[in-house]
């Protein structure tokens, strides 16, 4: 038996003793590891800079530097997560249907109930750490853990920290556990590990994502990227217009939820974009535009003419996309082409042209004069979030603890056999 066959094997029977806890030991439970977070705060930033000062050495950019950041802030941050799903009703053990059966004698209920292993493979944001083990235990399912190499100090000292209080509260260690060989071998072998994982969870990138979906024998669930768009239509508030965008675009760039393109009606076009960009230059935000927006826009400092895939790119830094349509109509093809699924905005006094775009746009959270930074496990009331699902099976936009279980059926009988 491999290391990882062994570590499957133990998170398997972890899963089985968690499923016995009581919902009032699994809360005091993540009580204690929020507690014990930010009482090694300065243990977990020693550890958090050595992965940054490797990063910089690489030449990594500043915005992954931003994703891999732990401080004092970031880590009370995850503490108040773990609070947040601690006073969240779990959904375990609810009644999703049932059914008297008088004539064949038997009552059937349908209950909501954990997976068992759930397998997440993320990148560079520690914080997603602590995320999942929360919603993980908070729905009595055992987690393994593969983040990035690029992180691997800072995640093996949270799932530490997350194991002295497992161990603390009476509560079997292998709840959470992490998997520290990085190479796409080992990573291979886990989305193979059909026999102990019940779900794995991809969040990252394209090729990680793509990568999973092409080769996990374990059912998975996409966490998608994020190309998200704001439309700009031609009854728009136009100042409303340019805060909105300057707040998707350049609150956090790093983000899946940031607004990578812009599309804009050509009604509007000549009083809109230089509205626009006069917020992006505070920022030096580079833009990518087409033919007509360039021409609008020929004198900012920071243009150039997009190419094709600028309008398929989630770019993650300063840049955007500008792209001009003539129609709504124009606009939602465009987006639903190019979009990867996941946050998409328009602005609009119309509430016929908002009607149509909210209801014809394929993407898994949609939005009406407002940023699409706003799509978020915290912002939705879901607490701390698994990930943000773009695909249609099972579960879909930010995912909270209703995505981490599944259901099975109980029938109870009297000695009943089939007429």
């Amino acid at each position: 038996m491999t290391d990882l066959q062994c570590l499957g094997k133990n998170a398997k029977q972890a899963a089985a003793s968690i499923a016995r806890l009581s919902e009032n030991t699994i809360n005091k439970t993540l009580m204690t590891a929020a507690k014990f977070l930010r009482e090694n705060a300065k243990f977990l930033i020693e550890e958090n800079t050595a992965d940054i000062d490797a990063a910089r050495s690489k030449g990594m950019t500043d915005a992954f530097i931003d994703r891999l950041t732990l401080n004092e802030k970031v880590i009370d941050g995850m503490a108040v997560g773990l609070e947040q799903v601690a006073g969240l009703k779990s959904p375990v053990g609810k009644v999703l249907y049932n059914h008297e059966n008088d004539e064949q004698g038997i009552s059937v209920v349908k209950k909501a109930v954990p997976f068992g292993v759930v397998g997440i493979i993320y990148e560079s944001r520690p914080n997603v750490t602590a995320d999942a083990f929360a919603l993980c235990f908070k729905t009595s399912n055992a987690v393994i853990l593969k983040g990035g190499s690029d992180s691997l100090r800072s995640n093996v000292a949270i799932v530490n920290v997350l194991k002295k209080a497992l161990g603390e509260c009476g509560v079997d260690k292998n709840a959470i556990s992490i998997i520290e060989d990085t190479s796409r071998e080992t990573t291979a072998e886990f989305m193979r590990l059909n026999k102990y994982v019940d779900l794995l969870i991809p969040r990252g990138g394209a090729s990680l994502i793509k990568a999973a979906v092409e080769n996990s024998t374990i059912p998975i669930i996409e966490t998608g990227t994020g190309n998200c768009h704001v439309y700009v239509d031609k009854s728009a508030d136009l100042n409303m217009a340019a805060e909105v965008i300057f707040n998707a675009k350049t609150q956090r760039y790093s983000v899946c939820n940031a607004c990578e393109s812009l599309v804009v009606h050509s009604a509007v076009l000549e009083k809109a974009l230089p509205l626009i960009a006069a917020r992006l230059k505070e920022k030096e935000v580079e833009i990518r535009a087409d033919e007509r927006a360039y021409r609008v826009l020929k004198d900012y400092p920071f243009i150039s003419t997009a190419a094709e895939e600028d309008f398929y790119t989630e770019y993650g830094g300063a840049i955007i996309s500008v792209k001009t349509v003539d129609s709504e109509d124009e606009a939602i093809a465009h987006v639903n082409e190019h979009s990867t699924h996941h946050s998409e905005s328009i602005i609009t006094a119309d509430n016929e042209a908002a009607e149509k775009f909210l209801n014809a746009i394929d993407s898994s959270s949609v939005y009406l004069n407002a940023s699409t930074r706003f799509t978020d496990g915290f912002v939705f009331g879901l607490g701390a979030e698994i990930g943000i699902s773009t695909q249609k099976l099972h579960a879909r936009g930010p995912m909270g603890l209703d995505a981490l279980v599944t259901s099975k059926y109980y029938v109870i009988g009297n000695g009943s056999v089939r007429k």
